[in-house]
């Protein structure tokens, strides 16, 4: 393979070419091309019908119509599209695509673990018109593709962050900007977004109307964050309002250049911080109100599963695309879900 500067170098010195559970992304948007001699799921049909069936149906297929797991037989023949079943209890077929997003999607199962794929391994995300060009497909289905990738980004619960002994630091910054609203000085345009991060362990961020304690409280109660956690936040006066809620509570004073106090600080929300805006107007360049809670998803999931906490971008990819199931998101709706 060439460089778009014309030198050669070898299959596997780059991440996607590396050999793992997913396979190499060498053929990243062909169709139509030869399949893949060792069959990854990421360059060949069949492999990737069995490579998602593997992963939600771990105990075997089961009829997403009527729940049967008996009576289903694989379809197959020469005009059989890949992965098809029948059930004989209610006379239905289906694939592994029916229920999950993947679902009424005329997009090829590869390119959908190939699209997967990269917006696991971008640190700071993947645009739509990248997607577009690597696809050769339309902007629609670039951005309804994405979209639906950060639906099951999504955590399906709410697993509780901090403990005793924990540390979680808190801190809220402003991205993007509110819709119908002029550009002017301070924040007033610009849209609200609360973070908690746990040192060593998960993020979680938020779009919120504002950020007084008692909608910051709330949202903490949200995230299942435990009470027996150490908080550490800059001088807020908000944060002087929530920290007594906490074991304990210290913060570092901004406003007198006070950034490191000991273990005190906030860097490491700051550095999620980082993280979110260079995503935001490095890749995306600009996103709107009502879609920002899928975009901060997509963000949390990354730094949640990441290669400090011991997840790869393959493992990454792979918890991701465990959550397809349920995540039924069509075109008409993208707008009205958030």
């Amino acid at each position: 393979m060439l460089h778009r500067f014309g030198h050669k170098r070898a299959s596997g010195d780059v991440t996607l070419d590396k050999p793992n559970a997913w396979g190499s992304m060498s053929a990243i948007g062909d169709r139509h091309g030869p399949p893949h001699p060792d069959r990854r799921p990421l360059q060949n049909e069949a492999a990737a019908f069995a490579f998602v069936e593997a992963a939600l149906w771990p105990d075997g297929p089961n009829c997403p119509h009527c729940g049967s797991v008996d009576r289903l037989k694989r379809l197959g023949g020469k005009s059989t599209r890949p992965g098809l079943f029948k059930c004989y209890a209610c006379s239905k077929q289906f694939t592994v695509r029916v229920g999950t997003i993947f679902e009424s999607s005329h997009l090829a199962l590869h390119l959908w673990l190939q699209v997967i794929h990269l917006m696991c391994a971008s640190k700071k995300g993947i645009s739509t018109r990248q997607i577009q060009r690597l696809l050769n497909c339309s902007m629609k289905t670039a951005w309804h593709l994405t979209h639906r990738i950060r639906e099951i980004m999504l955590p399906a619960g709410m697993v509780p962050m901090g403990g005793e002994g924990k540390t979680i630091e808190a801190d809220a910054t402003y991205v993007g900007r509110k819709p119908y609203t002029k550009v002017g000085k301070g924040t007033a345009h610009l849209n609200p977004v609360f973070a908690l991060v746990e040192r060593n362990g998960r993020a979680r961020s938020v779009h919120v109307p504002n950020v007084k304690a008692h909608t910051l409280h709330q949202e903490i109660e949200a995230a299942n964050v435990s009470r027996k956690s150490t908080l550490y936040t800059d001088d807020a006066r908000t944060f002087r309002i929530l920290g007594p809620t906490f074991a304990a509570h210290e913060s570092v004073n901004h406003s007198q250049d006070e950034y490191v106090r000991g273990i005190v600080h906030t860097n490491t929300v700051e550095g999620f911080f980082s993280i979110l805006k260079r995503g935001i107007y490095g890749t995306y360049q600009h996103v709107s109100t009502e879609h920002l809670p899928r975009y901060l998803a997509e963000f949390d999931f990354r730094y949640s599963n990441r290669e400090a906490n011991g997840v790869d971008d393959a493992a990454r990819a792979s918890i991701a695309l465990k959550g397809a199931k349920g995540r039924r998101l069509t075109y008409q709706t993208t707008r009205a879900r958030v």
